[in-house]
């Protein structure tokens, strides 16, 4: 049985850049970067709602946003999710120098878009509770029921409206040229930049053609422990445990990334890449992220560097069960997809 995914819908593209000193101008999209020898980079993206600026002041890059995203989004309330979209107060920060660590990857919000809104591909609903067993948001039982309300961007809002991306930003990624081009999409919370799907074949050959970057994940095959230690039923994509990386099972590491040239980084650098197959938006960091990303008690916003809640929806739970997640027992089967 294969893995059933919500797909992005695939748009046209739209914009132009060049890898220094650069101009991005797309309908609401402007992104302006000053020249890297100023020290000084600054990145604004305005529209009639949508504020984000990001700068350079030397350790790190600072980004605040209003978390109101820059392109056409889903409607919000739907059946799947019942918040609407609201201006959030964002202050983030990241090293301009990353390093590696331990590979750290729950607690934080993956890392923010350059149009500001935040990557936060995990879901806070559990099998019984337990924290060993996260449902997907975009696989498996989630897909089948709803798929917690997403739309075209794999998108949906919290209990507090902040907008935020499970998987790839389609709306913005279309902005971008993301097709014709490597994009640099956003930055990650340990500091090392996020880039769209299509990547330069040869990691180092910025002259090698585009191609569309496929992670190492897969799903385990036979069935989960069952019992009180674990949900049963075979490995379907209903929770992220039931994936494993198989090195050399695609293009990226075990962080879904790489190391190699970009636009923006033409001396080279370690990257991470959004990709069309689990697990969409990185689970795990290379580096150690900034505690301006760190996530907080349910109902907490994140404001001027505070916690920001976790992905659940408050009140009942819209499965039937308890502990904020669908009810005991074995996830529901997929559809053949």
């Amino acid at each position: 049985m294969g893995e059933h995914a919500v797909k992005a819908k695939e748009y046209s593209p739209a914009t132009s850049a060049s890898p220094r000193g650069f101009q991005i101008l797309n309908g609401a999209l402007a992104l302006v970067l000053v020249a890297a020898s100023l020290g000084s980079e600054k990145v604004y993206c305005q529209s009639p709602s949508s504020q984000c600026k990001i700068e350079v002041r030397q350790p790190y890059r600072y980004i605040t946003s209003n978390g109101i995203p820059d392109h056409t989004t889903g409607q919000f309330p739907n059946r799947g999710n019942p918040n609407t979209i609201s201006a959030q107060d964002y202050h983030f920060k990241v090293p301009l120098n990353p390093t590696p660590s331990q590979g750290q990857s729950r607690g934080y919000d993956f890392g923010v878009a350059v149009n500001g809104v935040p990557f936060d591909p995990g879901t806070a609903e559990l099998w019984n509770g337990d924290m060993r067993w996260h449902y997907e948001a975009l696989s498996g039982m989630m897909v089948s029921r709803g798929s917690l309300g997403v739309d075209a961007n794999l998108a949906h809002v919290q209990p507090n409206g902040a907008y935020h991306y499970h998987g790839l930003p389609m709306g913005l990624l279309e902005k971008l040229n993301y097709r014709n081009k490597m994009v640099l999409a956003g930055y990650a919370a340990d500091g090392y930049p996020i880039y769209g799907p299509y990547c330069y074949s040869t990691a180092n050959d910025s002259r090698s053609a585009l191609k569309k970057m496929k992670s190492s994940y897969r799903l385990k095959s036979g069935t989960r422990i069952g019992g009180s230690d674990g949900p049963g039923g075979a490995y379907d994509g209903s929770f992220a445990q039931d994936y494993e990386f198989v090195a050399g099972a695609g293009d990226l590491d075990q962080y879904n990334g790489r190391t190699g040239v970009t636009p923006e980084y033409p001396s080279g650098t370690f990257y991470y890449v959004l990709t069309e197959n689990w697990p969409f938006v990185p689970r795990q960091f290379r580096g150690t992220p900034d505690a301006s990303f760190a996530k907080g008690p349910p109902g907490l916003d994140r404001g001027n560097g505070g916690g920001r809640r976790t992905d659940r929806f408050g009140g009942m739970n819209r499965f039937g069960g308890s502990n904020g997640g669908p009810p005991g027992g074995p996830p529901g089967r997929l559809h053949e997809g």
